[in-house]
């Protein structure tokens, strides 16, 4: 019994392009999961922005100190 090597490399290349380009879906995801880890990142740099720019840290901006 033998294989067509082309078949399983075919199988392959579906499957990482599947991975290497994830669709927007809803629920949880590998897409959304991953771009809610992009929105934290950018949430945290800007964090760290607003906090250079103002001298203050989060919690005093917030009235919280």
């Amino acid at each position: 019994m033998t294989t067509d090597p082309s078949t399983s490399d075919q199988a392959n290349a579906e499957t990482t392009t599947a991975l290497s380009e994830p669709a927007p879906a809803f629920g949880w995801t590998y897409y959304a999961e991953r771009m809610n880890g992009r929105f934290a990142m950018v949430g945290f740099v800007a964090l760290l922005v607003l906090e250079l720019v103002t001298g203050q840290t989060f919690l005093t901006w917030l009235g919280l100190d």
